[in-house]
């Protein structure tokens, strides 16, 4: 292996141990941490400095505090992570001078010491404030979605108003075709239809004429405003895709903090309108009622056979 980079042997002594400090470079942002903590009043912030009198001794206020802001900035927030993490990490190594709290002690630290957390989070912006870290030419952009209340059923585009007006063409052709059949039927044999199945498709071709003018109507809302999206119950919401094959129908809002000043927080919707929830109050769930037959259904089961189509047109 003369060609090949060779490491340390791991069994070779060496006669002076390692010096903690020289874990980590001088220009690394861990150092940062340390002197950020090392600077703070943690008394005056509400953190407990006083031991107890008695007892095993614990660790300091200061020690806790670095490990916990290292894993927020290291994006390691885990309790057991932060302990795995104080055994393998050299920053870490550094950071807590090689102490290893157990996952316990840090989550007792973070419960009992959560307003004086976030003390901790301002002072650290105020710093970054006075020492010209922070200015008005950054500004930061995220979004979120939020559930709405409105079926997938109440909502509309444009293209499922063609398919749906399309489906509904076709069902009438076949309700009307099984008419004409009942018709001939009658003209060659002179047997009557079964009344029972005569009335049941009236009744289909009735409801599906009042959901075809309802879509219709519907269309010529969305071309009236030029809406691409038209949902009924919550007219605020939008259909958003998701990982899921279904999309939802939420709301988008749009959060953007300007660094340098107090951060301003706009809500935008998926409209024109800038707000965060809807204008109007959430409407409540629609409730799904008994629908009962039109009157040209209860009409049609006194008709005689040859008049069906005629009494199912007229509908």
């Amino acid at each position: 292996m003369k060609r090949f980079i060779e490491g340390l042997d791991r069994s070779q002594t060496t006669l002076l141990p390692d010096c903690i400090d020289d874990y980590v470079d001088e220009d690394n942002p861990v150092r940062a941490v340390g002197a950020f903590v090392e600077m703070l009043d943690l008394a005056a912030l509400g953190f407990d400095v006083e031991p107890e009198a008695t007892g095993r001794p614990g660790y300091h206020p200061a020690t806790m505090l670095k490990l916990y802001v290292y894993g927020y900035l290291n994006q390691v927030q885990s309790s057991r992570r932060l302990e795995r993490e104080c055994s393998r990490n050299l920053e870490l190594i550094w950071l807590m001078g090689r102490l290893k709290p157990d996952f316990k002690t840090i989550a007792d630290f973070r419960r009992d010491n959560g307003p004086a957390i976030r003390k901790v989070c301002r002072q650290f912006v105020a710093l970054c404030r006075d020492i010209d870290l922070l200015d008005a030419s950054l500004v930061a952009i995220d979004g979120s979605k939020f559930k709405a209340v409105n079926a997938k059923a109440r909502s509309y585009t444009r293209e499922k108003l063609r398919r749906r007006l399309g489906e509904i063409d076709a069902a009438i052709d076949r309700y009307m075709g099984e008419l004409d059949r009942a018709d001939d039927v009658l003209e060659k044999t002179g047997m009557h239809p079964i009344e029972a199945r005569m009335s049941r498709v009236i009744k289909k071709l009735a409801h599906y004429r009042k959901e075809a003018r309802a879509l219709r109507a519907i269309e010529e809302r969305m071309d009236a405003t030029g809406e691409t999206q038209l949902s009924l119950t919550d007219p605020d919401c939008r259909a958003m895709a998701t990982t899921s094959k279904q999309g939802n129908r939420d709301y988008r809002a749009s959060v953007s903090f300007f660094l340098g000043s107090w951060s301003t927080i706009t809500a935008v919707s998926t409209q024109e309108s800038a707000s965060l929830m809807p204008s109007s109050p959430l409407p409540a769930p629609a409730r799904r009622g008994s629908r009962s037959p039109s009157s040209c259904c209860r009409r049609a089961r006194a008709t005689p056979s040859r008049s069906l189509r005629a009494a199912a047109s007229s509908s």
